[in-house]
């Protein structure tokens, strides 16, 4: 059984839409690396999760892109360390941090117009490249 997650003060992921396997990890570790299974796979079941409202599962399905399957399941996956136990905590730390990017609301973008000196220099720039262009032309005489 896994504890809930604590994202805020506010909101917490309850432990039933939290899963995770153990597998060998990959990479140097000598023969405990064929011995202990140290990965860690973190699944969060967004499609399924109460405590999200849905324009953040929205945020943080963009956010997580692929790692997001068929499913609904978020995968997380964890092999930092030769520990089990460290590598479930960074798995969970790596969850709690991408939803709380996701919480973050994007500031709704208001359009500009340039300003009068913007539209004078790009006019500017034209002209001097128009002269430049002009001045490579051969002279084909009067």
């Amino acid at each position: 059984m896994m504890d809930p997650l604590i994202i805020s003060p506010t909101l917490t992921i309850p432990a039933t839409d939290l899963s995770w396997d153990a597998t060998r990890a990959s990479g140097p570790g000598g023969q405990n690396v064929n011995k202990v299974a140290s990965k860690i796979e973190l699944r969060f079941d967004l499609q399924g999760c109460r405590a999200l409202d849905d324009e953040t599962r929205r945020r943080l399905r963009a956010l997580a892109g692929s790692r997001v399957d068929t499913d609904g399941q978020l995968h997380i996956v964890s092999q930092l360390t030769r520990d089990q136990g460290r590598n479930l905590l960074d798995a969970r730390e790596k969850l709690r941090l991408l939803i709380l990017r996701a919480l973050e609301r994007p500031k709704p973008r208001r359009p500009t117009r340039p300003t009068l000196a913007s539209k004078e220099r790009r006019l500017v720039a034209k002209r001097q490249q128009g002269e430049r262009k002009r001045g490579r032309r051969p002279d084909l005489g009067d």
